[in-house]
């Protein structure tokens, strides 16, 4: 018996060494990888341009972008635009719910001659990963159309069907481009702009320019907005696990400043001169509640702003909106009916 427990005994400290051998192989890999990342993002800085785009998530995988119709816009119609040689984009334009009976079997020149009608439109920029029909955002496009708004959205380049590669230079244009385009259709009828998530960035970098110019959009709203993209990428949960290693800055920061990526928003709106909407839910963990509330701290001061209708809508961690579920909110029509105005035509 004493034999018997003795063996017992050994095989039973053999397993444990073995288990011991393979937890500390998996620490060490784990730990190997860890240390790894930070110089492989250094080294090849185009990775952390992939990881702030998130161009190459397509979701959903199998959508066919030409085909609106299947996601219940059965009033939008799809169609190319060329910013540049060799870029074309991919744009839907869905007229307002009013319009949407006449709307059936409609070709590209019935749609562009509908700009012609006394509605309001708006320029929707979306944020990072997926494409101009991801299911948030074709829903927000439902709200707005039973608002009455024409809503032109489209893919970045780099982004869904469109060609090229992404670059914050690229978007920027790519969304210039496409409001030069809406205003030569839209006329003197108001024209508004409307950014979410990474989109924020792109429409501040838009509208700075416009004012500059001075042909400022009717209105500017920043759907979960953040300062700057250094400010964001600090905040974001990819970065929770590396957020206090010695030289995070050097390493994940100034990466992303080396590839030409700065969607400085605070700077903006020190040259925004136009009315300008922030909403933002207490509970998004993807763009932090309070780099909203900082953006919204530092419009307040900003000169160009002033004389300009400027307002923060914050929504509580108990209606669960997080980062891309504004839309949800019943509230919502009546927030946009009091900052924007009437929809409705006038004869």
């Amino acid at each position: 018996m004493a034999r018997c427990h003795d063996l017992h005994c050994s095989q039973v400290r053999i397993l444990q060494y073995g288990l011991m051998g393979r937890l500390k192989r998996i620490l060490l890999w784990v730990l190997g990888v860890y240390i790894t990342i930070p110089f492989l993002v250094k080294l090849c800085p185009s990775i952390q341009a992939k990881l702030v785009f998130l161009n190459f998530v397509r979701l959903p995988y199998f959508i066919d972008l030409k085909r609106p119709q299947d996601h219940g816009l059965n009033h939008t119609y799809n169609f190319y635009l060329q910013p540049e040689t060799g870029v074309n984009i991919g744009v839907w334009h869905t007229v307002p719910d009013q319009m949407w009976k006449e709307a059936q079997g409609k070709d590209r020149e019935w749609y562009d001659s509908t700009f012609k009608s006394p509605y309001p439109v708006m320029l929707y920029l979306h944020g990072n990963a997926g494409t101009r029909g991801g299911d948030h955002r074709v829903q927000l496009y439902k709200v707005l159309s039973l608002l009455g708004y024409h809503v032109v959205t489209f893919d970045y380049r780099g982004w869904g069907d469109s060609d090229g590669s992404p670059s914050e230079s690229g978007m920027t244009s790519d969304a210039l481009f496409l409001y030069q385009w809406m205003k030569e259709r839209v006329g003197s009828k108001p024209l508004n702009v409307w950014g979410h998530s990474l989109g924020t960035g792109v429409a501040t970098n838009l509208v700075r320019r416009l004012c500059d110019r001075g042909t400022p959009p009717n209105s500017l709203v920043l759907e979960s907005p953040f300062t700057n993209i250094r400010e964001e990428a600090k905040s974001h949960p990819f970065s929770m696990v590396y957020r206090y290693l010695p030289g995070f800055e050097w390493f994940f920061l100034d990466t992303i400043s080396a590839n030409d990526i700065r969607f400085a928003s605070d700077e903006n709106v020190d040259h925004i001169s136009c009315p300008l909407l922030i909403l933002h839910a207490e509970d998004d963990s993807v763009v932090p509640f309070h780099l909203g509330k900082k953006l919204y701290n530092i419009a307040s001061q900003s000169k160009s702003l002033s004389g300009h209708k400027l307002q923060f809508i914050p929504f509580p961690v108990s209606l669960a909106y997080k980062h891309k579920f504004i839309y949800r909110s019943p509230e919502l029509p009546h927030i946009l009916s009091d900052f924007l105005g009437t929809t409705h035509p006038h004869a």
